[in-house]
């Protein structure tokens, strides 16, 4: 059978949906370029469905013109095989789209109870913070200490549940790091005093915000 090379009827899909190369295909599709060219090459039949799948959507073409378009003469000659192909590929978007409706609906399962422990972990401040505030409005002398533990305790749980933990403490004196310190001022040396303005955190062993600190 002869080299079959449909490199320019992919280009034209490509320059439609604006994909300026194959490899800017690959990263927009997932698709390693090494199956990008068995489908240029008419390799239809060495490719996976789940590939197919991807180049779909982003190519704008529905599966089965894509699969019309770059199948080979020997594979479009058999029509009982092109018919399996056909149907296989039907099955398994129809498997496909109900997958992602599921992951969707899961994802929003977990997205309501993640906002429900939230909340409980929030609820002292939720319910007891507009009144705080109603009442610093309307006595100016209303001590601001009062307030703290409002906005205290239920932060400090929030972050205890998700596993988030404070480098150091305001006002305290640490030895200089680098990876967990940012200098806001003048310069210091690895061991060397800072002290902490604004604390950073890491949850486990991520660092999510350095600290900031200043030359003692």
């Amino acid at each position: 059978m002869p080299n079959i090379d449909l490199s320019e009827k992919l280009q034209d899909l490509m320059q439609r949906v604006g994909i300026s190369s194959f490899k800017a295909l690959s990263r927009a599709t997932g698709v390693s370029e090494r199956q990008i060219l068995r489908l240029r090459q008419g390799k239809l039949k060495e490719m996976r469905v789940d590939v197919l799948l991807k180049l779909s959507p982003v190519l704008k073409m529905p599966l089965n013109e894509l699969v019309t378009t770059f199948s080979s003469v020997e594979l479009l000659q058999n029509p009982a095989t092109n018919q399996e192909l056909l149907q296989e590929i039907t099955n398994l978007k129809i498997e496909y789209d109900r997958l992602q409706l599921q992951l969707e609906q899961q994802r929003e399962i977990l997205l309501k109870e993640l906002q429900q422990s939230t909340l409980q972990l929030l609820e002292s401040l939720l319910l007891q913070w507009p009144t705080a505030a109603q009442k610093a409005q309307e006595n100016p002398e209303f001590a601001a200490v009062k307030i703290v533990p409002l906005i205290q305790k239920p932060l400090e749980k929030l972050l205890q549940g998700w596993g988030v933990e404070a480098i150091a403490s305001v006002g305290t004196e640490v030895p200089y790091d680098p990876q967990l310190h940012q200098l806001m001022e003048g310069t210091a040396q690895f061991g060397e005093k800072v002290k902490v303005r604004y604390t950073g955190y890491l949850q486990g062993d991520k660092l999510l915000y350095r600290a900031k600190v200043s030359p003692v």
